[in-house]
């Protein structure tokens, strides 16, 4: 689809010196999710991989985990009261035998930080409703060189990012540091969904061996992402918040913060960062 990119015109002052332009900015519109033909979530997203980013956003809510829990995905035609398929509403249909869980517009499961939930009881929640445990087996084991590496590659990956300046990217990684998927979106949250809902069609979850990178921080909700998806390493540029760290840890997730070359914080999970023979801790 083309309308990840949008043209505008603004008024450009540089040294004094005034100009008029078109600039290229990143587009953002809503998606409707609908489940079984009933509205389920609105989240304001980039289009493109709209399938992906529904399916990825139910591997969060834990409504589905694997890729055959999925009957169908389409744009919903006559999305409007005159007729037109905006294709900002996608309809997720569940295969049959597939149980729908009581979940409303208010998502008052246990997912963003903006639900209003927090503590022990949207941990708990987390925890017990994944049915892809974090738990490699063989261990993962990264050294502090590869994830210092990891951001460069993401950023030479941003196709969208070098056009607008405007997009969150996030994106997995094999435990040797290959690229494995990369994804960008005006909201970070949208752009693992992405990469989740990819890995769930394409029959990759759980994600067991990934390290997930996201730029920007690591909230909660990015978390909560991981952990659905099996994946054992979180790691961002910038800070994690609390909650984030309190369920990295009693998930067994590792949590890498303020990933900046050589500089990093592990905040959870420190049994995954393979340390040199003789380094000293302070």
């Amino acid at each position: 689809m083309g309308r990840v990119t949008e043209r505008r015109r603004t008024l450009r002052i540089r040294d004094g010196a005034v100009s008029s332009r078109a600039d290229t900015l990143v587009a953002e519109e809503p998606l409707e999710i609908r489940l079984n033909g009933k509205p389920l979530a609105i989240t304001m997203r980039t289009p493109g991989d709209d399938f992906a980013l529904a399916a990825g956003f139910l591997v969060s809510e834990g409504v589905i985990a694997e890729g055959d829990e999925v009957q169908s995905i389409v744009y919903c035609a006559g999305a409007t009261a005159d007729g037109v398929n905006t294709y900002n509403v996608v309809d997720v249909k569940l295969a049959p035998g597939v149980v729908v869980p009581d979940i409303t517009l208010e998502r008052n499961v246990y997912t963003t930080s903006s639900c209003g939930l927090c503590g022990k009881a949207s941990l708990d929640a987390v925890r017990t409703t994944t049915r892809h445990p974090v738990g490699d087996t063989p261990q993962v084991r990264v050294t502090p060189e590869l994830l210092s590496a990891l951001p460069d590659r993401l950023r030479a990956a941003q196709k969208v990012f070098d056009r607008t300046g405007g997009l969150h990217a996030a994106a997995l990684f094999s435990e040797e540091g290959e690229l494995w998927d990369v994804r960008e979106d005006v909201g970070r949250h949208n752009a693992v969904d992405k990469l989740v809902g990819r890995a769930l069609t394409d029959g990759r979850l759980p994600l067991s061996r990934a390290v997930l990178l996201v730029s920007g921080r690591a909230s909660f909700e990015l978390a909560q992402k991981a952990v659905m998806a099996g994946i054992p390493v979180l790691a961002a540029v910038s800070a994690p918040s609390s909650l984030a760290v309190d369920l990295a840890a009693e998930s067994g997730l590792t949590l890498v913060g303020f990933l900046r070359g050589p500089s990093m914080n592990v905040y959870a999970g420190e049994h995954r960062i393979a340390l040199e023979a003789g380094v000293r801790q302070g």
